[in-house]
Parts: structure tokens; C-alpha cells; sequence
């Protein structure tokens, strides 16, 4: 009997050998590569730093019996600087997964070197719908919002209110140019009008040249295809020049919490915006930014620094279940099971990589609507997901099959 029980004791090693042996290099690695230092620090930086220790956090610092590390570098933008940190961290410094990275041009070259080295990468960071449409691989998943979410939310919601006439002011690089094209795309199918539209740097601080071209379009509204410090800049100096005060109305496209902080309630009153999470929206939600302001000095979360802790807690999540961090499988998982948490509600990933969740159609308060620091936000519409997201038939991912 003795002898019995050691041989099972001794098959049931071996029957668990494998599975501890599914989790490469004893530790499970994140890598958050997102813009530390330039135009989009503020909305992404630190704080997608701190909202994946939060995720991890929440699993005590280990899964599957295994450490779980974080490390978190500066893309600065540049696809050049994507690429080469993306390769160094999945082939020397062997992390897992890496969340961000910074803008759509940047974001897109992070997913090539995924994509070419079998590696998942979650793409909280960017906007273009590019990351699912043409640039689509099967390591890749788009996390927080897109360019056509935000067209189909307020771009929509513009054109029905009586903008009729556009002129884009827009960044010069992926993001700015899918932007503009998809918001296009919506103002024209509800029967608007795009008169023009102007391109300028990214990073830039003088907007004087391309508002006086808005100014002279006539346009009804003038839309900033841009985000960041680039668009709190453009509304500060669109006040400057009287554009509200000459009959046209500013509309930006993207636009986050940070920045209606930066830009103070007296100013940002009024504007009408699209987000896929706000932080005082839920318990949920409320419970995530109380830990968040926590680490960051009282600051609310952002709807992308809000993702990076979705994506990394989804992540782990799957790797707990599998018992492997092996990147195919945890692909393959997460497309084929819901995607449900307390940041974006209801979930599903498609196989094209989109994370599909509903969004929202905000209006800026009032300073008198106000109760307090970050009460920024009033609901006006809920979106459901398949009407947010352009239909993955859509976008010429090569990994859809079209019908």
C-alpha cells in the first residue's frame, strides 16, 4: 500500500510537471510602453503605470504560482523607438506582454514586432482603427476606444444637433489622419458637409496659422482631429481668436478627463465628447479611481489608464485559468470568452482584435452643475458596443474573412 501511494504521489508530479513548466522563465512580465514625457504623458504615462500595479496588485503579486513583474519605458511617439524597445523587451529582457505604446504610429510598429515574434501585445493606448483594420494581426488587441467609436459618438451626435458644415484641424500622423477620415466618413452618411481641413505637427504650441484658416472656411464646426496638450492648446487659442464668438463651434474629437482639468470648467463647459469609460459613472468604476487618485495624488483615472488596468487584469486573469502564459493560448482564450469587468461593463473580443464594450456620449458641466474636484461629466447617451465599433467586415483585416 506504501508502495501504491508513491508511485501515485510520483505520477501525479508528473502529471503536474508540465503545467508548472507552462510559464516561461518562472515569472510572468508586463512591459507598459506608452508616452512618459511627451504630447500624451498626461492622459497616459505614469498613470497607465500605476493602474497596471494595480492589476497586479489585485492578484497579490504572483499567478500560477509564479512572480509577476512590471517594467515600463518612454515610446516618446516614435515607431522607431516602438519597435526596437518591443523586440529588446520580448527577446532579451522576456516580457510577456506589453501594454500601450503611446500614439496610433508607434502603437502600430509595437504590433508588427508582436505579430513577428508571436507575443501579445494590448493596445490600450491608441486611436486609430487602423490597429484592427488593416494593421490587424493575430497578437494584437485594441483595448480602450478608436477613431471610428469616437466618430460614430460625437461626430454623429454633431451633425444630427445642426453642424452641418466641417473644417478639421488635425495632427499629421495616424491617429490625426484616421480620425479625420472616419469622422468624414459619419458627418457626410448623416448628410453634413467637410469644407476643408488643414494638418499641423504633432507636439505643436502655436495654432495660429490653422485656426485663422478654420476662421476663413466659414464652417460651422471646427473639429480638432488631434489629443493631448495638442488639443487643450488649440481650445485655449481658439478662445484667443474668437472662434466661439464669431458664430463657429469648436468640437474636440478626443478629449479626456486630464484635459478638461487642464482646461478648467469656465472654459470647457458645454463640450460634448465620447468616452468608453468615466470614472464616477459605477460603483465599479468609483471603487477602481478611489484606488487610483490613491497612488497619484488625487487625480482620476483617464478612460486609457483606466484600460491599461482592464487589459493587465483580463491578462492575468487568463493566464491564472490556463496555468501558462503561453502567448497562442492566451490569445485563443481571450477571443473565445467574455471580457466582462467593472471598468467597461460587458466585453467581447472579436478576431480582429477590437475589445467591443458600450461608450458614451458626455456633455462637459457647467461650473455651477459641479459638486466637486473631477465632477466634470453629465451622461446624455449610451451607445451599445456594436454601434460604437466599425463592423469587423469593415476594416480589411486580413484575419476576417469577408461575407
Amino acid at each position: 500500500m506504501r508502495k501504491a501511494l508513491t508511485m501515485s504521489v510520483v505520477l501525479l508530479g508528473a502529471a503536474m510537471a508540465p503545467a508548472m513548466a507552462q510559464i516561461s522563465d518562472d515569472v510572468v512580465k508586463l512591459g507598459v510602453l506608452t508616452d512618459m514625457s511627451s504630447v500624451y504623458a498626461d492622459i497616459l504615462g505614469p498613470g497607465s503605470v500605476a493602474a497596471t500595479q494595480l492589476a497586479i496588485d489585485d492578484f497579490g503579486g504572483t499567478v500560477a504560482g509564479k512572480k509577476i513583474e512590471l517594467i515600463h519605458g518612454d515610446v516618446l511617439n516614435k515607431a522607431d523607438v516602438a519597435a526596437t524597445t518591443a523586440g529588446r523587451w520580448y527577446d532579451t529582457d522576456k516580457v510577456d506582454v506589453i501594454l500601450g505604446a503611446g500614439g496610433s504610429a508607434s502603437s502600430i510598429a509595437a504590433g508588427r514586432v508582436a505579430a513577428d515574434k508571436k507575443r501579445v501585445f494590448l493596445a490600450t493606448d491608441p486611436a486609430s482603427s487602423d490597429v484592427t483594420g488593416k494593421h490587424c494581426n493575430a497578437y494584437t488587441i485594441h483595448w480602450t476606444y478608436d477613431t471610428a467609436s469616437v466618430a460614430n459618438g460625437i461626430g454623429a451626435a454633431i451633425v444630427k444637433s445642426g453642424g452641418a458644415s466641417w473644417y478639421f484641424l488635425t495632427a499629421d500622423y495616424a491617429f490625426g489622419h484616421a480620425l479625420e477620415r472616419d469622422i468624414s466618413a459619419v458627418v457626410t452618411a448623416n448628410g453634413g458637409k467637410v469644407l476643408g481641413s488643414v494638418r499641423h505637427p504633432l507636439n505643436t504650441s502655436d495654432f495660429s496659422s490653422f485656426l485663422l484658416q478654420a476662421q476663413a472656411s466659414k464652417a460651422q464646426i471646427v473639429a480638432l482631429a488631434n489629443g493631448g496638450s495638442d488639443t487643450t492648446n488649440a481650445i485655449k487659442q481658439a478662445g484667443e481668436f474668437g472662434i466661439a464668438k464669431g458664430g463657429q463651434k469648436l468640437a474636440a474629437m478626443v478629449i479626456f478627463v486630464t484635459d478638461v482639468n487642464s482646461l478648467g470648467l469656465p472654459l470647457a463647459q458645454g463640450l460634448q465628447l465620447t468616452e468608453a469609460f468615466y470614472w464616477d459613472r459605477t460603483e465599479g468604476t468609483r471603487a477602481f479611481a478611489k484606488r487610483f487618485a490613491a497612488k497619484m495624488g488625487g487625480r482620476m483615472p483617464t478612460s486609457v489608464q483606466a484600460g491599461n488596468y482592464s487589459a493587465a487584469k483580463l491578462y492575468l486573469k487568463t493566464v491564472q485559468k490556463l496555468g501558462t502564459d503561453d502567448a497562442d493560448k492566451v490569445m485563443a482564450k481571450l477571443k473565445s470568452s467574455p471580457a466582462d469587468d467593472e471598468i467597461f461593463g460587458k466585453s467581447v473580443i472579436r478576431a480582429d482584435g477590437r475589445k467591443v464594450h458600450d461608450t458614451y456620449l458626455f456633455e462637459v458641466k457647467k461650473p455651477a452643475e459641479s459638486k466637486g474636484p473631477w465632477d466634470f461629466y453629465k451622461l446624455l447617451a449610451t451607445i451599445p458596443g456594436d454601434q460604437a465599433f466599425r463592423p469587423m467586415d469593415k476594416g480589411d483585416c486580413p484575419l476576417v474573412t469577408k461575407k
